[in-house]
């Protein structure tokens, strides 16, 4: 279940360090820490970025919120990221390598191909991870060396394929997307009962997942889910409501990009992207952070994305330091471990899982469908080999990923697109 309030065992009050700070959207993560200050008692909180103009705006904002919601904890910000990680209980990581520029390269590039261009998915995506896989390791061997048990929380982007390389190189780490809770929400607020009361058996990989069962006190009622809102939730995720009746399931947002991946190019074609847009609005929130007045997160934030990140990180960061309440389950990337058995183990899932101070491990799944788990074991082998590229760099690596990718998968839309990526990024990859 994913929790929505502060109904948590006490645990010593703690510092956390963000990592990207000077993002738009971390008063989002302040608001949230302000609020829940009964479920993770932060008594420091700072902010780590290179970008110190936004920092300085961001972290006086911070200071703002957490006063004006009677927040006792200290608020600080530096570029220094290790004097920032120094005694560190917790590290959120959401950065964004290359900025919103690189961004939008990744949401345009690719569709000159015919192919899907967007920043977590397709080539955009292994592009974003080649950039970000060695930046996020080293911060994260900062962290070994300045606050060696502190647990990483990473939001950052592709949070699968990131969360397995810190994984693999042994780190204390959890992904954490926001899909799963923004279903949550949207479902009890559908059936009129409160948040804590709905569970999800949510499934797959980051950005690649079904709801296959919505239980509110025990009992599934997707069904009925579907029977009587199956429009609203089509609507919700972009996808044709037959669609949602026949998979018996809600897919998330991100599917359509494999099930409608054509007509979503054509549309992807015809207006400006999405990190476009994003660039827009945060050059509107710098300019409401500026305000001394301001003491509150704005309404624009919420048209920025990440809705309940806030809720979630706060959930999951207190269950990892010893916060949470026997049998704690929330929806988390973490290593699979047999629990979807035609995975390799190594391979990290986004599923239901108890979390405490030990980490995360998976709930005992049922056995998923042909028709969901052929998709997730061709996207888990991408995400293999794209890791392989981040860490070994090579066109050839690239290029094995761009064919294995089910997106992709044609050796001429492979071949320009490994040539694109990395003449679109190579002042971030070491090895070009």
């Amino acid at each position: 279940m994913l929790p929505t309030s502060g109904e948590r065992s006490p645990h010593p009050r703690v510092k956390i360090a963000v990592v990207g700070g000077g993002s738009t959207y971390t008063p989002e993560l302040i608001d949230g820490f302000a609020r829940l200050r009964d479920a993770l008692p932060v008594a420091e909180l700072v902010l780590i970025d290179p970008a110190a103009e936004r920092l300085e705006l961001i972290g006086a904002l911070a200071r703002r919120i957490f006063a004006r919601q009677g927040h006792p904890g200290r608020i600080t910000w530096t570029a220094d990221l290790d004097a920032g990680l120094d005694g560190a209980d917790a590290v959120l990581l959401q950065l964004r390598v290359g900025g919103q520029a690189a961004r939008n390269q990744d949401e345009t590039w690719p569709l000159e191909c015919g192919c899907v261009g967007q920043e977590t998915t397709g080539a955009g995506g292994l592009a974003k991870a080649l950039r970000t896989v060695p930046v996020v390791l080293d911060i994260a061997e900062r962290v070994r060396r300045r606050c060696p048990d502190a647990w990483i929380v990473d939001f950052t982007n592709p949070v699968g394929i990131v969360t397995r390389a810190l994984l693999s190189h042994g780190h204390k780490a959890v992904g954490l997307c926001n899909v799963a809770i923004g279903f949550q929400r949207k479902f009890a607020k559908l059936l009129g009962v409160a948040p804590e009361r709905v569970e999800l058996e949510h499934i797959g990989l980051n950005h690649l997942t079904w709801e296959r069962a919505v239980r509110v006190d025990g009992t599934d009622v997707l069904p009925t889910l579907l029977a009587r809102h199956g429009d609203a939730l089509a609507d919700d995720v972009r996808m044709p409501r037959p669609l949602l009746d026949h998979l018996g399931v809600v897919p998330s947002y991100y599917l359509r990009y494999y099930y409608q991946h054509d007509a979503v190019v054509k549309e992807l074609r015809t207006k400006p992207s999405r990190a476009a847009e994003v660039a827009a609005i945060e050059r509107q929130l710098l300019d409401l952070y500026a305000d001394p007045d301001l003491a509150e997160k704005p309404e624009l934030l919420s048209r920025r994305g990440g809705a309940y990140y806030s809720e979630a990180a706060v959930a999951l960061t207190s269950s990892l330091l010893g916060g949470g309440t026997a049998g704690d389950v929330q929806i988390v990337n973490t290593l699979n471990h047999g629990t979807l058995p035609f995975l390799p183990d190594d391979a990290v899932i986004e599923v239901p899982a108890a979390v405490d101070s030990r980490g995360a491990s998976p709930l005992p799944l049922r056995p998923l469908a042909p028709l969901f788990a052929g998709l997730v074991a061709n996207v888990t082998a991408y995400e293999h080999l794209a890791l392989e590229a981040a860490l070994k760099g090579g066109r050839d690596r690239v290029f094995s990923a761009l064919l294995a990718h089910p997106l992709i998968g044609q050796i001429d839309y492979a071949d320009r697109l490994a040539d694109e990526l990395i003449a679109h990024n190579r002042e971030h990859l070491t090895w070009a």
